[in-house]
This record gives structure tokens, sequence and C-alpha cells, in this order.
């Protein structure tokens, strides 16, 4: 009877422990489903922000592709104006071209003709001194010949023969 009596002991024991190892496992079970909702919940609020994040990326991508768009357009049009700006310098530099030209022709075309210009100077001069003179005589034989007649009724003014 001593060995019955033990292994009932033994049974209980065991009984026991094992109650005791079952209560520990639902109290860590109980544990880990409370922490596991927590983490639910968590993961549900990051959720909805993440949901918030995604619609402002959104819209943020949207708004850089309108920009690009944007940013295309005026570039495309800058290009133009980039464009007719390079034409007017082209224009420019042969103009220059031109105007160096033409004024090598007429240096070269002086040089040359150095002693004809002088020429046409001189008489020129002279033909300028000789109109002069012709004026003057003119003036001077206006004047001469002129005799004032008042107009009837007219008063006279002082004269004067230092004229």
């Amino acid at each position: 009877m001593d060995w019955k009596i033990l292994l009932y002991i033994a049974a209980i024991v065991a009984a026991i422990g094992f109650l005791i190892l079952c209560v520990a496992l639902a109290m860590t079970l109980n544990s880990l489903k409370n922490t596991l909702k927590e983490v639910s919940g968590t993961v549900s609020g990051l959720e909805n922000q993440l949901q918030g994040v995604t619609l402002e990326t959104t819209n943020l991508l949207h708004k850089t592709n309108e920009l690009a768009e944007d940013i295309q357009a005026k570039s495309e049009k800058l290009n133009t104006v980039v464009d007719a700006v390079r034409g007017v310098g082209n224009a420019v530099t042969d103009l220059n071209s031109s105007v160096r030209r033409i004024t090598t022709t007429v240096s070269s075309q002086v040089e040359e003709n150095e002693d004809k210009i002088a020429q046409v100077v001189q008489w020129g001069n002279v033909v300028m001194g000789i109109r002069d003179k012709w004026k003057e005589r003119k003036i001077y034989e206006a004047r001469a010949s002129s005799s004032y007649a008042p107009v009837p009724g007219q008063k006279r003014l002082p004269h004067n023969d230092q004229f």
C-alpha cells in the first residue's frame, strides 16, 4: 500500500504541477492576447496615417508633374527666344564683317586716290569762295538799288545813314 499511496501522491503532485503549468500558460497567453490587441490597434492607426500620407504624396506627385509640364513648355518657348537671339547675333556679326570690308575698301580707295581728292577739295574751296563773293555782291547791289517807298499814311521812322 505504500506504493499505491505514493503513486497517488505523485499523480496529485503531477496534476497540481500540470494545473499550475496550465494557469501560467493561460496567463501568458492572455497577456500575449492583450499585447497583440494593442499592436493591432497601433497597426490600424499607422494604416490610417499611411493612407493620409499616400493621398498627400499622390497630390504632390500630380502637382510635380504639372510643374514639370509647365517648365517644359516654358523651356520650349525660351528655346525659340534663344534661337532668335542667336539669329540676331549672327546678323550683327555679318553686319560687322560687311562694315569692316566696306571700311577697308574705302580706306584703300582713299589712299589710292589721295591726290585726286586733294585736288577736288581745293577746287571745291575755290568754287565756294566764288559763290560767297557772288552772294555778297548780290546783297550789296540789292541794298544799293532798293529804295524805300512808304505806304500812304504811314509814319516815317528817323533815318540813320550808318548802314
